[in-house]
């Protein structure tokens, strides 16, 4: 079997993911975090009031920067009271005086490192809905919220073409510098372990596979060699930088002897070798069964559904929102 993958190694993206909450919420009133290729390379939080690396080889920004650390932390603390005071404003504008209420940004990044191009994106929601983002063609902001939002947030934001070209050169700058550390992490290959579920007799088996990276993998059934879905299974990414996919099968017409004519296929780019897994009834795992966790940290696909590609920010698409990577956040980190 082979696999053409149209998406090669050499788009690296940085991301600044940041969420506040209001006091009293159960959630830390600021969490922000950095994301270099799906990997957390560093986190702060108003609890701890400390910006730290989340990878050991994120140290090495103190090669270049003794201060980095200490610096970027006062910037969070600064941050945070405006942070702060644009969410209470907000609530205030919309007459919201209770309950839980989120302000969320994502900005970041995309670099090729074959062309060196680098194209970003700055988008801002409340509640789920989004407020203001930066049109990288046109570098204006664009809103589809009040009159009265717009303005708020285009007075706090300032102009477009400061952000965009803060972008290109500042965070673009800050992105190399990061794939650069982080080569040898970013560049690995790891294969998964694969595994078979089905919840009862007749229900589909699912073929799982976890603890792959790159992103950039393929995972499908095939029937004596030959592919059988055009959809491959979802990546998401586990709370280790690895990723996990699953692909289900409709098997309850089929015959349990001639199972075996099936098999699941994963394949990774850049691996010449295809890993495969002929089905064999007697390992399918049923409920009940213990087996590696399944993660879904929905933040990623909620903000950023390609991240390591080009974004689909680029074209304009509105994303929803999603609050449980803060729960992964206050409890991992």
């Amino acid at each position: 079997l082979k696999c053409v993958f149209l998406l090669l190694s050499v788009n690296h993206t940085l991301g600044f993911f940041t969420t506040a909450s209001p006091e009293n919420s159960g959630l830390p009133q600021l969490v922000s975090v950095g994301v270099l290729n799906d990997l957390v390379i560093f986190h702060y939080d108003s609890e701890t009031k400390r910006m730290v690396p989340k990878q050991e080889w994120m140290k090495r920004v103190t090669e270049d920067e003794p201060q980095y650390w200490e610096t970027y932390t006062q910037v969070y603390l600064n941050n945070e009271q405006i942070i702060k005071a644009e969410l209470e404003t907000l609530m205030q504008l919309l007459n919201l005086t209770e309950g839980l209420h989120i302000l969320q940004s994502i900005l970041g990044c995309d670099w090729n490192n074959e062309t060196d191009e680098v194209r970003g994106y700055y988008l801002n929601a409340f509640d789920g809905e989004e407020l203001i983002a930066l049109d990288w063609e046109t570098q204006t902001w664009v809103s589809k919220q009040p009159a009265f939002v717009t303005k708020l947030m285009q007075e706090r934001f300032g102009e477009a073409a400061y952000w965009k070209k803060l972008l290109e050169n500042f965070y673009a700058d800050y992105l190399k510098k990061f794939v650069r550390y982080g080569e040898k992490t970013l560049t690995r290959k790891e294969l998964p372990e694969v595994w078979f579920l089905q919840k009862s007799s007749s229900s589909p088996v699912t073929c799982f596979a976890s603890g792959f990276y790159p992103d950039k993998a393929k995972l499908f059934w095939t029937k004596d060699g030959e592919e059988l879905q055009e959809d491959w299974g979802k990546i998401r990414p586990n709370h280790d930088g690895t990723f996990q996919s699953s692909v289900s099968l409709d098997l309850s017409s089929v015959p349990t002897g001639d199972w075996d004519r099936y098999s699941c296929v994963f394949q990774l780019s850049g691996v010449k070798d295809d890993l495969i897994t002929k089905l064999d009834p007697g390992l399918i795992r049923t409920n009940g069964e213990t087996g590696p966790l399944i993660v879904h940290l929905e933040w990623t696909a909620a903000f950023l559904p390609a991240l390591g590609t080009q974004s689909a920010l680029h074209q304009g698409t509105s994303h929803p929102f999603t609050l449980s990577f803060i729960h992964q956040c206050k409890s991992n980190f």
